[in-house]
């Protein structure tokens, strides 16, 4: 059978493909960027024919437990079998921590697990293993930087960890590791490993300083699970997210606490975000958030000062700053709320980072309060959307949410009143109003 040399150009900026070598990429416009790769294709003379099987006669693949509840939560229930899964992070966040925990908790169930290291050596590796406490006569350890012969020692194990995806390089792909060409030759060898074996294979990716897992974009587009590790440097608290998932949903957050002894799932998720100290400072809000299935209670301070020069400031931290302006604008109209002369500030306790729309109501009371110096009752929290009409739109699962508010010890909850699923919550009483001006007229009492 013959083989064909295909050669064709990559960007290592954009990842996109050319015929032909110029100096400036066609597609980002990159000076330099485009580098040389060669690809051998078989002609096929004879085609073999194809069984597609039946929807009914599928098999579903199996589950198993990480060991550690938050990790669990965002992949869906656990790791797949086959299933190949991308965990992107800053240096030092956790994500080597995290995976040799996991990788302990299988080896003492009896998996076979297989760690590859491509940028420790095996006394590093073993030396935080010490410090976690980590166990398991069958976790095996292998520093190398050729991914094929890592994954040739890889045919007995059960569970895989690739640490990271651009250490590693293939003998068939020319460049360093980590180039465009490299960093997907190594994907796929990988992905083509968890397919045969029916394995679940980990990835851990480098981010760039925007934020985004190093390397091009098809890569995630590859794998099936892509999750991405945060936290403040100054925060023992660790945040994962899931990206893109498979075999389930992307709304789920993880959340951990790290200590000398490693990662430890977070009991109380709202203890994060909110102090519990009754305070009677205007300017803040008692909002309750969901991420995922989980219920929030976050903390909304805003802070209004007057200026002398004719642009305000408007400043946010955890929320959009162009959500602040909107709010601002609509109180302005609707409601009578003037913030001309006032530089705003506004900060979601804990450095929680908010997307919900129900913070609209709890942020639009917080920037009312801030301006007028008027605080808030610290026992009354707020779940609602705000529009451009000035209404106040109901959240989804907001039931939910009250009663994660009545187990912290909220009395009252200022929803709208468009919800009709609201049964009573004991304890908290219900105060339902149809706009912002209403909503005003009930806390500004």
């Amino acid at each position: 059978m013959a083989k064909a040399s295909l050669v064709r150009y990559r960007c290592g900026e954009c990842g996109s493909v050319s015929l032909s070598w110029s100096g400036k990429c066609p597609s980002c416009g990159s000076w330099g960027t485009l580098y040389e790769e060669r690809e051998e294709k078989e002609k096929k003379t004879s085609f073999k024919p194809l069984a597609p099987a039946a929807l009914d006669e599928v098999t579903f693949p199996e589950r198993f437990p990480s060991g550690l509840s938050e990790l669990d939560r965002v992949l869906g229930g656990g790791w797949v079998a086959g299933s190949v899964v991308l965990i992107g992070g800053e240096p030092g966040i956790g994500k080597s921590t995290l995976l040799l925990q996991v990788c302990s908790f299988l080896g003492e169930k009896g998996t076979d697990v297989l760690y590859i290291s491509g940028e420790e050596s095996a006394a590093q590796v073993a030396l935080r293993a010490k410090r976690l406490e980590a166990r398991g006569g069958n976790l095996r350890l292998l520093c190398h930087d050729d991914i094929d012969e890592a994954l040739s020692v890889a045919a007995d194990a059960r569970f895989v960890v690739v640490d990271s995806v651009q250490a590693l390089r293939s003998a068939d792909v020319g460049g360093w590791p980590g180039t465009i060409s490299q960093v997907r030759a190594v994907t796929q060898r990988c992905i083509d490993f968890a397919k045969e074996k029916n394995v679940p294979v980990v990835l851990v990716g480098h981010i760039t300083k925007e934020g985004q897992i190093a390397g091009p974009k098809l890569m995630e587009h590859m794998v099936d699970v892509v999750l991405l590790f945060s936290g403040e440097r100054t925060s023992s608290y660790r945040v994962l997210r899931g990206v893109k998932n498979r075999y389930g949903s992307t709304d789920e957050v993880g959340l951990f606490e790290m200590s000398e002894r490693g990662l430890s799932p977070v009991v109380d998720p709202s203890s994060l975000y909110w102090s519990g100290v009754e305070s009677s400072v205007s300017g803040v809000a008692m909002g309750v958030v969901l991420e995922g299935s989980r219920p929030l209670v976050a903390e909304i301070q805003c802070l209004a000062c007057p200026t002398p020069f004719p642009y305000p400031k408007r400043t946010a931290r955890g929320i959009e700053t162009s959500r602040v302006q909107l709010l601002l604008a609509v109180l302005e109209r609707r409601c009578g709320c003037f913030s001309r002369t006032h530089d705003v500030y506004v900060n979601v306790v804990g450095g929680l980072q908010v997307r919900d729309p129900a913070v609209d109501l709890p942020l639009a009371l917080a920037l009312v309060s801030a301006l007028k110096d008027v605080p808030l009752r610290p026992d009354l929290c707020m779940v609602g959307e705000v529009g451009l009409a000035g209404e106040v739109r109901p959240a989804p699962r907001t039931h939910l949410r009250i009663r994660e508010a009545s187990r912290l010890g909220f009395c009252r909850a200022l929803v709208s009143s468009a919800e009709r699923d609201m049964s009573r919550v004991e304890g908290v009483e219900i105060i339902a109003v149809k706009s912002l001006r209403e909503a005003m007229g009930v806390v500004m009492r």
